[in-house]
Parts: C-alpha cells; structure tokens; sequence
C-alpha cells in the first residue's frame, strides 16, 4: 500500500482559512465599524487611536499575504502579536469561553494555535512566495 503524506494540503487549508478569517475581521473594523470608530473604540480601551489604523493595515495585508502565500511563516509569526493584543486588550478580562459577554479569549488564542502550525510547518504549496526570509538566509 503507497502512503500518501497529505500535511501540504492540510497545510494550505488552513493558511487559506486563517487568510479569510483575517480578511473578513478587517472587513468589518473598514466597512461596519469603520477606520475611525475602530480608533474611537481603541481609545475607550485606553489604547492610542492611530494604533487602530496599525492593526487594519497588518490585518489587511497579512491576510492577503496569507491567501496568497506570500511568506507565510513570517507573515503567521507577526499577527501572533496581533492576536495577543486582542486577548490582552479585549478578551481576557471576559473569561475564556467566547459565549460570554462581549466574547472571551478561546478563539484569538485557537487563531494563535492555527498561525504557529503555520509557523512550523515547512510545506507551502500552491503559495506564490513558499520561501521564508529564514530559509534564505540558511542557504
């Protein structure tokens, strides 16, 4: 019996998935909440509002950077500290189950789980850039 080692495409499933997840948060901080009532909303938090404008562009661009695989790994690395800030920020305060008022931390830190199996993971197909700035340098 041939064995077929299908950790590439369960590799692609979900960098295409966590690239959507991303592309759909920023979504709606640019076309429900808005760019400026996503600052308002960082300031209440007791966070500077330019720091808003911060996270859209590395949701924005690192999701597309994702669905396209376009460095990946280090791309999944970087919105780690993303994610970290949510839980910080927002979440933790609300308990770890996400059903709970204004949403716990259980899913930032399943996305965070998601991003570093990307991270470790050394199979991109179907990327346009499957290379890490890491592997060059080790060449």
């Amino acid at each position: 019996m041939m064995k077929y080692d299908m950790t590439p495409y369960a590799t692609l499933i979900l960098r295409l998935t966590m690239g959507i997840l991303f592309l759909t948060h920023v979504w709606v901080k640019l076309f429900v909440f808005t760019p400026s009532g996503t600052a308002q909303y960082f300031s209440s938090l007791g966070l500077p509002g330019f720091l808003a404008y911060i996270v859209i562009a590395c949701e924005l661009l690192g999701g597309v950077a994702l669905l396209l695989g376009i460095f990946a790994r280090p791309v999944a690395l970087l919105m780690t500290i993303d994610l970290l800030g949510a839980i910080v920020n927002v979440h933790w305060k609300n308990g770890f189950l996400f059903n709970n008022p204004n949403g716990g931390w259980e899913f930032p830190a399943l996305w965070i789980i998601c991003l570093l199996t990307l991270v470790l993971s050394h199979n991109e197909i179907f990327a346009l850039k499957p290379i890490s700035i890491g592997d060059k340098v080790n060449r």
